[in-house]
């Protein structure tokens, strides 16, 4: 049986849990004491995330660190693994499965014994009401997508400076019917009755994702749990990062050569200034020129890397290579297996000539891992070149120190090294290139019309880009031919759509209102300068239920 949890008040304004039992009270872990690791040396309090498979976990722990808190992520029965004088709160995040189903996720005994405050959202506030006593079943009208919740009077301090009704993101076929013995509920939807619910004594939870953007007051309410719940001091910061991942990178690359794969992405290049910082001249640019990048990039990145940051870059032309591998195939988890096959060919034989290198430095990053499945429950949405499948044969060590960082994290990491804006801010490219964004059969002839077409649209879009805050934008073939009429003559080309998008995390994303007559100007250029083009569509649709690539 779960102890009873107590709540006081802490030193820093916080609920403290302690944890009655026959033995007595027994206090919260302290952050002090001889042996601390290098976390808690520096005072960094940490809220663990418990992943029940929510393709949101990562981001839960995204936004928390948002307001200036460490978080870890974790499997549910890794909790353990966390230094208890550091551990300031819990948070159990969403999942696909069902509380009730044989098999589901069940609620660790560690969770409620820890006595510090918990925050359930989606599956883990339906987890705790069934673990505690409650009843969960299927709801008979659904939620997903935007709804308005409205807070009781008095309510619980997750609420503290929120308005009294606000827009959240709902996604759940199940709902708590029936309330654990002690909680009350302290907001409601027009379908949820129990749209958050808290036992006043340390467990709260949310029906809603107040992790997403689509929930207009989520970062204040997770604000109102880390900070005053919790108690946490807020001192998670980008230096912070840049200084343990250097420190990380030279204990394990201690005396080694790294080399470096850069995609034409930021976070590649991010990378591989922050193994610079670490380990200098050791390391060992490489862009491998797949064919599939955007028009001048080969040339931008090699500038741009070289000049200010006077890295070491070896570029490799493999444009055949991957052309020839990539024909015919149109399925695109088996584009992407192809092109990390090739991708690791290329790095073998480079290393082969580069004397002591050991370590392989990719710019992975959370999305990347969310979206292959690499948490546990999660499903794969599309694999990754550079996340898991590494062949056997590959005789180098991973190094990817952005590994568990969002993007507006990669970029933060960036400028704090001193990276210029044309790197740090560039928008995102997939390691895949223009392979994913040419959809069904990729021909060299297909592969020159997108690059065409995707560069007309960076041309009419980047002007507005600050203005209209986009955050992603390029060109689709998305393999659709269309009969049009150009010169009295009837055509039978190809579709391009349009993409541009709004995020700040790119676990998330809106589509972008782009003004009528700069729509119109692109397919004007699009139709008349792209040989092959007649017809040219934008792209509205969100993330979730889209994602921002096409495949």
């Amino acid at each position: 049986m779960h102890r009873r949890l107590n709540a006081r008040r802490a030193p820093q304004g916080g609920l403290l849990l302690t944890e009655s039992s026959a033995r007595g009270v027994v206090p919260r872990p302290d952050a002090t004491g001889a042996g601390a690791d290098i976390a808690a040396s520096v005072g960094h309090e940490t809220i663990a995330v418990l992943d029940f498979g929510s393709q949101y976990s990562q981001l839960i722990a995204r936004r928390i660190r948002e307001v200036g808190v460490r978080t870890e992520l974790l499997a549910p029965d890794q909790l353990g693994t966390v230094d208890r004088r550091n551990l300031r709160g819990i948070v159990l995040s969403g999942g696909p499965a069902s509380v009730y189903a044989p098999g589901a996720p069940q609620l660790p005994a560690d969770v409620l014994d820890a006595g510090v405050p918990v925050l359930g959202i989606c599956y883990g506030m339906q987890l705790l009401s069934h673990s505690l006593g409650g009843r969960v079943q299927p709801a008979t009208r659904r939620e997903y997508g935007p709804a308005r919740v409205r807070v009781a009077e008095g309510a619980h301090p997750l609420f503290a400076g929120l308005p009294p009704a606000f827009d959240v993101w709902m996604s759940h076929g199940d709902v708590v019917e029936e309330l654990p013995p002690g909680f009350c509920s302290v907001a409601a939807t027009a379908h949820s009755p129990t749209a958050a619910m808290s036992n006043g004594n340390g467990v709260s939870a949310l029906q809603f994702h107040p992790e997403v953007r689509h929930t207009s007051h989520g970062l204040d309410l997770l604000r109102n749990f880390a900070r005053d719940i919790c108690g946490c001091r807020g001192d998670w910061t980008p230096a912070s990062l840049v200084r343990e991942a250097i420190a990380d990178i030279r204990r394990r690359a201690a005396g080694a050569r790294v080399i470096c794969g850069l995609s034409g992405g930021v976070d590649s290049a991010v990378t591989a200034a922050l193994v610079h910082a670490a380990i200098g001249n050791r390391l060992t640019c490489i862009l491998i020129d797949t064919g599939l990048l955007r028009a001048g990039e080969v040339a931008q990145v090699r500038d741009a890397l070289r000049t200010s940051q006077n890295l070491e870059l070896i570029v490799v032309d493999a444009a055949n290579e991957f052309l020839s591998g990539l024909q015919g195939v149109s399925d695109p988890e088996r584009k992407r297996a192809i092109i990390g096959e090739a991708f690791i060919r290329a790095f073998e034989r480079e290393a082969a000539r580069i004397d002591d290198a050991r370590f392989l430095a990719q710019g992975t990053i959370y999305p990347d891992v969310i979206e292959s499945g690499g948490r546990l429950g999660a499903a794969v949405i599309k694999s990754h070149h550079n996340v898991g499948g590494l062949p056997d044969r590959l005789g180098l060590e991973l190094l990817e120190p952005l590994r568990e960082l969002f993007k507006d994290e990669v970029r933060a990491v960036g400028r704090e090294l001193g990276l210029p804006g044309s790197i740090v801010d560039r928008q995102p490219f997939p390691g895949p290139g223009l392979a994913v964004r040419a959809l069904g059969d990729l021909t060299p002839a297909r592969i020159e019309t997108l690059r065409a077409a995707d560069a007309i649209v960076l041309q009419e879009l980047e002007p507005i880009a600050a203005t209209h805050s986009l955050a992603q934008y390029f060109a689709v073939l998305p393999g659709v031919r269309s009969v049009g009429v150009m010169g009295d003559e009837r055509t039978y080309g190809e579709l391009v759509a349009v993409r541009a998008v709004t995020s700040d995390d790119f676990m998330t994303a809106d589509w972008a209102r782009i003004p009528a007559d700069v729509l119109a100007r692109i397919s004007s250029r699009l139709v008349n300068e792209v040989p092959g083009v007649n017809r040219v569509v934008y792209d509205i649709t969100s993330k979730p239920p889209g994602t921002i690539e096409w495949e």
